[in-house]
């Protein structure tokens, strides 16, 4: 009884798939994937081009799960505690997620105090970027917590994808102060 309960449930999961996120697979050196997407900065809304955002300096991308959740409001607290010294190295930093503009405008409001801008991530953009996480269930993938840092070239300078969104920041702080001193 208990084998065949045990083979049950592993056939239950090998036919629902990994369920741990993907790591990123795009590599330090290869050409961060182009893209256009709406964004919002507080309420204002704005257009966000990748390589037109290249030409003012480096560019932080962080792709998180969903607006106003736990690690993803901690961890974009922190992004704009850190933005005078994103700035200071000359890079932009945009927050990436499936979430709607209404909701984008609210986070980028209440939770970075429009310090940090905010984007939608279609699920191409999901795909291009490899950080898709298809929770059992979702309707809708979301992405995972991802942080991608590219340099004026347009190449992936820095990557770090890990759920835990403790070292985002500092990592992708310390790879922008990197360049800065090339």
């Amino acid at each position: 009884m208990l084998r065949t309960m045990l083979g049950t449930l592993l056939g239950l999961l090998l036919l629902l798939g990994p369920t741990a996120p993907a790591q990123a697979q795009l590599a330090s050196g290869t050409r961060a994937p182009d893209f256009k997407t709406m964004g919002m900065l507080g309420d204002q809304r704005f257009r966000v081009h990748l390589a037109e955002q290249l030409r003012h300096g480096p560019v932080v991308l962080y792709f998180f799960p969903k607006a106003f959740t736990k690690g993803c409001t901690l961890e974009s607290k922190a992004f704009a505690d850190a933005m005078p010294r994103f700035k200071a190295a000359g890079a932009q930093v945009i927050g990436l997620s499936t979430d709607n503009l209404d909701t984008l405008a609210r986070f980028s409001t209440e939770v970075c105090r429009s310090k940090v801008p905010m984007a939608h991530a279609s699920p191409a953009l999901l795909a291009a970027y490899d950080v898709e996480l298809a929770g059992i269930g979702a309707v809708v993938p979301v992405a995972d917590r991802t942080s991608y840092v590219i340099a004026p070239d347009g190449t992936v300078a820095m990557v770090h994808s890990e759920m835990d969104y403790a070292d985002h920041v500092a990592k992708t702080l310390q790879a922008v102060e990197d360049l800065s001193r090339r």
